[in-house]
């Protein structure tokens, strides 16, 4: 056993040694802790990382990614021993931070601190949910546990406090999270910028704690995670460690972030009596992981596969609505789903959306989502009441004020197998970025749904309006923005959300009402934008978005009544627009005619399809929505004032 923990030990200092960069401290002190997990408490088959039941592991503390290669290469996983020398490499499976997708046994993408262990509460909390929707008398066919290594800086981010105090209130006891706790981070020792007593601080948002004395007693490791499997509470286990043990470095902030080199390695080999080379490894510190795995996993999946077969027989239709979940299928017929809506129906985009999520919940059993204590302004609300520990097939997660949380957790709910979708003022998003930015890196397909989209907030004033959030959005790689115009659209764009497999929705809808003056197909929609009117040969195009796609059009008819024949298109998302062929493309917004791109956010994106644009270089005003609008000249007279300017 201990010539396996050293071997982990090893292995990260020579990955991190050969990289020239990386973080050793780490995989030296909290080593014995991955070994005993891995080997005698996770559930877990190398051979099939994707196996549903698995326990989840995921490593808050990301900079020590050498810690996880190194325990996933010896566990079995598909992780070589090339792989391992490639660490911190272009386009190696062993990037600087663990990335989700490119390494097997990766559950998340972690590296910003706080987001994992936010992500993690996110997947305790579908475990939780799909236990208690899906869990029959002597069938447990959803039945694990998460686990989370997570380091002072960590705990020192708001987005972790904000996940723990939710975690805590919903009681998530399938949740264990194991503090390495080494009083030392990089800039120097802890205590130069925290004071806090965790115990103190873990129990009153209603965790459970224990205390290690030593990260090597694990003894008193095993005790502590048997504790926390039986706990009815979520569970907290700070664990002593001492960052860079047996480095002459250890227990400095210099074991943090630097490799001790090919000397003190080989100095630290003698030390530990460990007369290996550099990335040499023992035949019986592969049998010794493989055999107490073999005992684990392989087995219990094995059990799990004879357990879901007679669960099949008999409840066929849980047994169905679990596969489609574990497939990531959603089985509904969205032209039967969604509501109906009628031209010259009036409503803001935010109630269309509300409804039209109610109405997609109904049929998708795996629809869970809320608002961050705005679902009575957002519309933005999961059924089948409140989730909680003592109600866990509640699909309305009531996040509260905690937008950075609420953004994580999602994420984590995604990457566990549900469709999860997280509401709340555009303006907000600016709290919820970092996840957004996350999901967007994973390739996950999470739901971000946004309302108050614009100045046309009003009286709230300009902290509550947006303006720059929808370019931000736009230049993030891999993410689709979606600002739908009528209700009609946020039919299209809520389908076109949850047929998504590897990319995040965010969908901006308006306060005010909006008049749905035209149709247009899913097909249609999907190309990112369309004709509103029929024009064949424009004299110009009106580009706009959300609101300001009814402005167009006003703008258009008064330009008609001049002999001035526009086209208005209506692009709701960039990204999918882009996408397109350039053929399509300029057929559709003609570059030898005038365009006008007219959207109440900032301009700079803009221009690669219009001559000039209508838009907004400032914050916006406190007032009356439409007062407000008018003031910063989206009116219809101004939109022809522009496009006749050209």
């Amino acid at each position: 056993m201990q010539k396996s923990i050293d071997t982990i030990r090893f292995l990260g200092v020579d990955m991190v040694n050969k990289a020239k960069s990386g973080h050793p401290g780490i995989v030296l002190g909290a080593a014995p802790l991955m070994y005993q997990l891995y080997t005698k408490h996770m559930k877990h088959n190398p051979s099939d990382p994707d196996w549903f039941d698995r326990d989840r592991f995921v490593l808050s503390a990301a900079h020590g990614s050498a810690l996880l290669y190194a325990t996933l290469h010896l566990s079995g996983y598909a992780v070589s021993m090339d792989d391992l020398k490639d660490f911190r490499q272009v386009d190696s499976i062993t990037p600087g931070h663990p990335e989700y997708g490119d390494t097997p046994g990766v559950e998340a993408t972690t590296g910003p601190l706080g987001q994992g262990i936010s992500m993690a509460t996110g997947m305790a909390l579908s475990e939780a949910f799909l236990r208690g929707r899906y869990n029959k008398k002597n069938f447990n066919v959803v039945d694990h546990y998460t686990y989370t290594l997570v380091g002072d800086g960590d705990l020192q981010e708001g987005v972790a406090m904000e996940s723990m105090s939710l975690a805590g209130h919903m009681g998530l006891n399938r949740l264990i999270v194991i503090f390495d706790s080494n009083d030392v981070q990089l800039d120097g020792p802890t205590e130069e910028s925290v004071s806090d007593d965790y115990k103190q601080k873990v129990e009153a948002m209603n965790w459970d704690y224990q205390y290690i004395g030593d990260a090597n007693d694990l003894d008193a490791f095993d005790a502590a995670i048997e504790k926390a499997k039986a706990s009815e509470r979520p569970s907290f286990i700070e664990v002593k460690s001492v960052i860079g043990y047996g480095a002459s470095v250890a227990g400095t902030s210099k074991a943090h972030g630097a490799p001790i080199g090919d000397e003190e390695a080989e100095k630290m080999r003698s030390d530990f009596n460990y007369p290996y080379k550099p990335f040499e490894i023992p035949r019986d510190v592969y049998e010794d992981f493989s055999a107490k795995i073999e005992a684990n996993g392989p087995r219990q999946q094995v059990e799990w596969q004879e357990v879901m077969e007679e669960y099949g027989e008999i409840h066929p239709k849980d047994f169905n609505a679990l596969e489609n979940i574990i497939h990531h299928s959603v089985d509904v017929d969205f032209k039967k789903v969604l509501p109906d809506v009628k031209i010259g129906s009036v409503d803001a985009t935010r109630a269309s959306l509300g409804k039209a999520l109610d109405a997609l919940s109904e049929a998708i059993p795996q629809l869970i989502g809320g608002s961050a204590d705005l679902s009575g302004s957002t519309k933005v609300k999961g059924l089948d009441g409140n989730f909680a520990g003592t109600t866990p097939t509640g699909r309305n997660i009531n996040f509260g004020v905690r937008e950075h949380a609420m953004a994580a957790i999602t994420n984590g709910m995604t990457l566990h197998n549900l469709k999860a979708f997280a509401g709340g003022f555009f303006i907000f998003s600016d709290y919820m970025k970092p996840a957004i930015r996350l999901s967007a890196l994973m390739h996950i397909p999470s739901i971000f749904l946004f309302t108050h989209d614009s100045v046309a907030v009003g009286e709230d004033g300009p902290t509550h309006e947006p303006v720059e959030q929808l370019s931000v959005f736009r230049a993030t790689p891999h993410i689709n923005t979606i600002r739908p115009a009528t209700a009609i659209e946020v039919n299209h764009a809520l389908r076109y959300a949850l047929e998504s497999k590897e990319t995040p929705t965010a969908i901006v809808a308006t306060r005010q009402k909006v008049e749905t003056t035209h149709d247009v197909s899913y097909e249609a929609f999907k190309q990112g934008a369309y004709a509103v009117n029929d024009v064949k040969n424009p004299d110009g195009v009106l580009i706009a978005t959300g609101s300001e796609v009814n402005l167009a059009s006003e703008a258009a008819a008064l330009l008609k009544e001049e002999d001035i024949h526009v086209r208005v298109v209506s692009m709701p998302s960039m990204e999918l627009f882009e996408a397109q062929s350039d053929k399509t493309k300029e057929k559709l917004i003609p570059s030898n005619v005038k365009r006008l791109a007219i959207e109440m956010g900032s301009p700079q994106m803009w221009y690669r399809y219009a001559d000039d644009v209508l838009g907004l270089s400032r914050f916006g005003k406190s007032g009356k929505g439409d007062e407000v609008v008018a003031s910063l000249g989206f009116t219809k007279e101004n939109v022809v004032k522009r496009f006749k300017a050209l």
